[in-house]
């Protein structure tokens, strides 16, 4: 039996809805008001027009970003989307859980501060609010939304752990928490179907859990991820973009790794160490890959000439480098070869040959004499080879 207070609030409700409502409007009475609080919640930014079309003595459901089906909202698409646009300010109000048939919501880039609603609506499948000042934690809630399959919250202000039921959802493809402030470890056992995970530059610590082979898109970088990836990384031989840059992971690299379908391969600003070893040739032609920062040893793989773009610098590699890369240079395959910083003793060019213009060619500070006059970036340093002691007896002290 209902208490008098529910039954009066829907009293309330239905009189307000034949008041209040125009006859065209077909909205149910609850998302009509929480349609209401998100106008008082929000506001345009000087420059934006969006709420300009939210009026409330016509139909709801033509409102702009507002798209129903029925008598109930489906997908809110808040502020104009449209690249440079202002955006809005305000806060997210917690009344938008009771959207109960919302399946998206979206957020455009903009001055959106305060924390995330305790709850969401159930039926949640899209939920991005990416570049606002949305600050505070991730709540518990977002574990619940069972059907979820996207959600970016990067860009923002938030802070502490990630939930590790986040991580399990069984719907969830596509998950983006860049460019926040969260710290603790990346959730071990990780079970959802994902296909893109970006926890880019955020405070995570330990090491890199097991992963799911689905994944085409992975970014740990500008963490503080450590240890070592040679068992987790052949596993994810789907993968076309891995970029776990500037962490303090070490270790070897697993050959098979370079014969993914990776097209941006970012390994550099870490401790990994030991020699090259592909497992095969890059199968993607002009792939970037970045290996430089490290730690480095051996020979300079001829298996990498498909590269586009090739950072090798800052390493402690030996030896000549690989007829297959110099000829890759100078047919213009490859047009950044960075080598500059290692103990490599020969690059073997014709004195007739030339490297083709607007190719970024950098030899400095090896145990060699350049034999190619190439502007290389500010990092080279001005010495253009090593000193002899350095170089006699494979002597490698940085």
């Amino acid at each position: 039996m209902q208490s008098p207070e529910v039954r009066v609030e829907a009293v309330l409700l239905v009189v307000f809805f034949v008041v209040f409502v125009p006859a065209s409007a077909i909205l149910h009475p609850v998302d009509y008001l929480v349609l209401q609080s998100i106008r008082k919640s929000l506001a345009d930014l000087p420059g934006s027009a969006f709420f300009a079309s939210w009026d409330f003595t016509a139909d709801p459901c033509a409102f702009a970003g507002v798209v129903c089906s029925g008598d109930h909202v489906v997908a809110l698409s808040l502020g104009d989307p449209r690249a440079g646009s202002p955006g809005l300010s305000g806060s997210l109000p917690p009344s938008l859980a009771r959207l109960s048939a919302l399946e998206e919501l979206s957020l455009a880039p903009g001055r959106v501060a305060g924390s995330l609603p305790a709850a969401f609506p159930p039926g949640l499948r899209f939920l991005a609010l990416a570049s606002n000042r949305i600050s505070g934690s991730l709540p518990h809630s977002l574990a619940a939304l069972r059907g979820l399959r996207t959600l970016d919250l990067s860009n923002n202000l938030l802070s502490g752990y990630i939930p590790t039921a986040l991580l399990r959802l069984p719907e969830l493809r596509t998950l983006i928490l860049a460019h926040n402030r969260l710290a603790g470890p990346v959730p071990a056992s990780v079970s959802a179907p994902l296909l893109r995970l970006d926890l880019r530059s955020n405070a995570l610590t330990g090491s890199v859990p097991s992963l799911p082979p689905s994944l085409v898109y992975l970014s740990l970088a500008s963490n503080r991820v450590s240890g070592r990836v040679d068992r987790v990384l052949p596993r994810l031989n789907r993968l076309s973009f891995l970029d776990l840059s500037g962490n303090r992971l070490s270790g070897p690299i697993p050959g098979i790794l370079f014969t993914f379908p990776i097209s941006s391969l970012q390994l550099q600003r870490n401790q990994f160490s030991g020699p090259l070893r592909p497992g095969g040739p890059l199968p993607v032609s002009g792939a970037t890959v970045d290996l430089s920062n490290n730690r480095f040893t051996g020979k300079v793989p001829a298996e990498l000439a498909p590269a586009g773009r090739l950072y090798l610098d800052f390493n402690r590699l030996e030896g000549d480098v690989p007829a297959a890369i110099v000829d890759r240079v100078v047919a213009g395959g490859m047009r950044v070869l960075y080598l500059h910083h290692n103990y490599l003793t020969g690059f073997r060019i014709g004195t007739a040959t030339s490297v083709p213009a607007g190719t970024s060619l950098c030899l400095q500070y090896n145990c060699m004499v350049p034999t190619v006059d190439a502007p290389c970036p500010r990092n080279a340093g001005p010495r253009t080879t090593r000193p002899p002691q350095q170089c006699a007896g494979g002597g490698k002290k940085g």
